[in-house]
């Protein structure tokens, strides 16, 4: 018996003005299948529930780019980077997407990026490639800094290291998109102090309901508006050490 993946049509219409074409819909069936067998081999997901999947591995990694796909995000295929993707979330949903926009996948456990690999030959996504590495690193790499229109992480840390780890690697107006569960005012004023020295400011903090389990999320936005310092990213392991 296969594990079918509700279609959920209208609310995607209904809360993203979006919904998936049969190709798209058909890929994510696939992308959730590979995720259940890859699961037996190393620990991707707690999330493995049909309903569950949908919700918080695919409706929430398309939430936070709700502003790219309305047509009008500027520039129309920007260039992005996903931090720290684990078993590829939200980077792969975005890829399926929006396929006309390159995007790399990093993350700094080759077992993770081997897996992501096979994913992205089995749902044949051109646009999306991996990268072995930690954010601290690739953000003093000349290749990827001040490389990508857009930067998400689906945060685990203070939203303060989110910052460090995506605005050095986003063009001069980019987009940091942190994906993230509770957030408190008092957060805020931290971040804002941490953002003001990495050339960023929170262009907006969304709270919203996802539809089915009716879970608190939120997404902060922050755009790069200065030059970052060159001295960030700081070496590994100091941004979760010492926060902005």
């Amino acid at each position: 018996m296969t594990n079918l993946l509700p279609e959920m049509a209208e609310i995607w219409q209904k809360t993203l003005n979006w919904q998936p074409t049969l190709q798209q819909q058909a890929q994510f069936q696939k992308l959730y299948e590979l995720i259940l067998k890859g699961n037996r081999q190393q620990n991707l997901t707690r999330i493995v529930e049909p309903q569950e999947f949908w919700e918080k591995h695919l409706w929430d990694s398309l939430r936070g780019i709700a502003p790219l796909l309305s047509a009008n995000f500027s520039p129309a295929s920007p260039t992005i980077v996903d931090i720290g993707t684990g078993a590829g979330f939200p980077g792969v949903p975005v890829a399926i997407t929006v396929p006309n926009c390159p995007i790399t996948l990093l993350d700094s456990t080759r077992k993770k990026i081997t897996f992501l690999d096979n994913i992205l030959t089995e749902l044949a996504l051109t646009n999306a490639k991996t990268l072995v590495g930690r954010a601290e690193e690739i953000g003093q790499h000349r290749q990827h800094r001040l490389a990508y229109d857009i930067a998400l992480i689906r945060a685990v840390g203070a939203a303060s290291v989110c910052a460090e780890y995506t605005l050095p690697l986003l063009k001069q107006g980019g987009l940091a998109i942190i994906y993230r569960g509770n957030w408190i005012e008092d957060e805020t004023a931290a971040l804002k102090n941490a953002v003001k020295h990495l050339g960023g400011v929170i262009e907006s903090i969304e709270q919203f309901t996802t539809p089915l389990s009716h879970s608190i999320r939120h997404c902060v936005y922050l755009r790069k508006v200065a030059t970052t310092p060159a001295n960030f990213p700081r070496a590994v392991g100091v941004p979760t050490q010492k926060p902005l």
